[in-house]
């Protein structure tokens, strides 16, 4: 599907935010980088940014935050699986670092895996430091880097 996407659509792009960006400026604030990010990516401005949930990036074009948007508009259904896509992308590339963590499997949701996984071999520096799990597993002085 996103092969698909990248092919049909006249402009798309991806970004994202660090590690270090997200425990400075919490996870909301840092999506919305991302996506202020990926906006100005674009070869293309929009006319309109729609957003998929309650809150805008601040860019300077017209924008409307839609609830349950990927549901109700094409192009934030579109955004969504180029999104997720390469996320998973590069928890495959992660898995490929470091196998024994199960990013493959988990994908960096908060399983009973991810958390086991966590627990057993440690934090590394691409865990969101700001995270409660992560955070109470420092708390313990456990890190495998």
């Amino acid at each position: 599907m996103a092969i698909e996407i990248k092919a049909k659509a006249l402009a798309w792009a991806i970004a994202s935010s660090t590690v270090e960006e997200i425990d400075e400026i919490n996870i909301l604030q840092a999506s919305l980088l991302a996506m202020k990010r990926a906006v100005e990516a674009l070869g293309i401005m929009p006319t309109e940014v729609l957003v998929d949930g309650l809150h805008c990036p601040k860019l300077s074009l017209p924008m409307r935050a839609i609830v349950q948007g990927d549901s109700k508009e094409v192009t934030i259904s579109a955004a969504s699986i180029l999104a997720k896509t390469a996320r998973d992308a590069d928890l495959y590339e992660l898995d490929k670092l470091y196998p024994k963590y199960g990013f493959a499997k988990h994908k960096g949701y908060p399983t009973p895996l991810h958390m086991q996984m966590l627990e057993k071999h440690g934090v590394l520096s691409i865990h969101r430091k700001s995270y409660a799990p992560v955070k109470k597993i420092l708390n313990k002085g456990e890190t495998n880097e």
